[in-house]
């Protein structure tokens, strides 16, 4: 159906990002045409996310957006949100078809029915606790740097997220597969990889044999051999001696590492259901900083938990000062229907909340702040990623991003800066 036009917009995490890429290549394969304009396509895909309730209504907003300015087009509507409220999502005039996290290698296959019988809905949700293996998607990367998806689904049920119910289990990706992706990733050229799944963590638990991340990460090594291989979030608990020692022994992999927190209180870590204690995340932080020169950590945190009073809140403040972050991502607690933390007593009001989330805000900007500093007046090495308004960005091995001036540098080319300044989110310096 080569007539047919195509647009995307994604929502979320960096696994939509990766699977938008994947399904927009099986319409490319088929035929399509990318719309530049969601007015001028014939279909429009939406992929949605709902790991927060801000995050579900930024998923219907855009439904109902992507509805009122095309009514011509198939609207197609997938991913988490569609998997977690199919019905909410089927009331929304103008959505044709409803894809929840399964079944999108189907998507071209649905979309060609639709268009054939327009009117007709199509709801393809399933149980995902069904799904039993890993959903293998064709994948070329739209960037310059490649993420490169190796798991779905997570096993941990924190108290408060909805994730496993809409994602399912652990699903890890075979080595073989991994390995091929790494081949065309290494023939096109790509000098970052980001691993990236739901919980990247646990890659191997689901398998028989015992294999675990680091051997993943040996075979993107092996396979693809590029400049930087990036790890995705990962949980603290998980950063094993092997991966450490990986990390420490190896240059191509970045001297960046994402641990989520959520609290510096040890009582609302239990209450969410999260396996270490401060004492444990303190400890491997400071290893990670004594072994690995020029470490970034970055964080998220949930403030405003069901019951977390203000002396809670006060030992996660002086926690979180006292970790070596070089950002902290700060939310504050969204009820999810259908998790423990939803039913809980003692809910936070949202002033609080709000409160809360900007004192760790504040903490936040001012370790982003003297993270940055420390590479005042050194010359870094970053792979240019974008180019706005005379200015290009990319970002460091420890995941600082750093500006400056375009002078016909090429997208994906690696480049020095010597950096002199604070700028935006990040530093600005001259070309070197």
């Amino acid at each position: 159906m080569s007539s047919c036009e195509i647009f995307f917009q994604t929502l979320g995490c960096k696994v939509n990002q990766y699977e938008s890429e994947a399904m927009l290549k099986l319409f490319e394969a088929a035929g399509y045409e990318i719309a530049e304009e969601i007015s001028s396509a014939d279909v429009v895909v939406i992929n949605t996310c709902t790991v927060t309730a801000v995050s579900s209504q930024k998923s219907r907003q855009m439904i109902r957006r992507a509805a009122g300015a095309n009514k011509n087009s198939v609207l197609v509507v997938v991913g988490c949100y569609a998997q977690s409220e199919p019905e909410e999502i089927s009331k929304i005039e103008g959505v044709d078809i409803i894809i929840g996290t399964k079944d999108r290698t189907r998507i071209v296959e649905f979309v060609e029915a639709a268009l054939k019988n327009r009117g007709e809905k199509i709801l393809q949700v399933g149980n995902v606790a069904d799904i039993k293996s890993f959903e293998e998607l064709p994948h070329t990367p739209h960037r310059t740097r490649a993420f490169l998806k190796i798991e779905d689904g997570c096993n941990n049920f924190c108290s408060y997220c909805i994730i496993p119910y809409v994602r399912g289990r652990v699903r890890s990706r075979s080595l073989e597969s991994i390995r091929a992706e790494c081949l065309q990733l290494k023939a096109t050229g790509f000098k970052e990889i980001v691993l990236t799944g739901i919980h990247i963590g646990a890659y191997g638990r689901d398998f028989q044999e015992k294999i675990s991340l680091v051997d993943a990460v040996k075979t993107v090594l092996d396979a693809a051999n590029p400049l930087r291989l990036r790890l995705g979030s990962l949980e603290s608990a998980e950063m094993s001696d092997e991966l450490i020692e990986l990390i420490k022994s190896d240059g191509r992999i970045c001297n960046h590492v994402h641990l989520p927190l959520q609290s510096g209180s040890d009582e609302i870590l239990k209450a969410m259901r999260r396996p270490y204690t401060t004492k444990n995340f303190a400890a491997l932080t400071a290893r990670l900083v004594k072994e690995i020169s020029g470490i970034s950590i970055g964080t998220d945190l949930i403030v405003g938990f069901p019951g977390e009073t203000d002396e809670n809140f006060s030992e996660t403040i002086n926690f979180i000062q006292s970790q070596p972050f070089s950002k902290i991502h700060v939310f504050p607690f969204s009820a999810r229907a259908g998790t423990v933390a939803a039913t809980l007593p003692n809910q936070i009001s949202s002033q609080i909340k709000k409160a809360r989330a900007g004192l760790a805000l504040e903490i936040s900007r001012e370790k982003v702040k003297n993270f940055s500093e420390k590479l005042l007046g050194k010359t870094v090495e970053i792979i240019a990623e974008t180019s706005t308004d005379g200015i290009v960005d990319g970002l460091t091995r420890n995941y600082v991003r750093v500006y400056t001036p375009d002078k016909n540098i090429r997208l994906g080319e690696v480049i020095k800066v010597k950096v002199d300044k604070i700028f935006k989110d990040g530093l600005l310096g001259e070309l070197k």
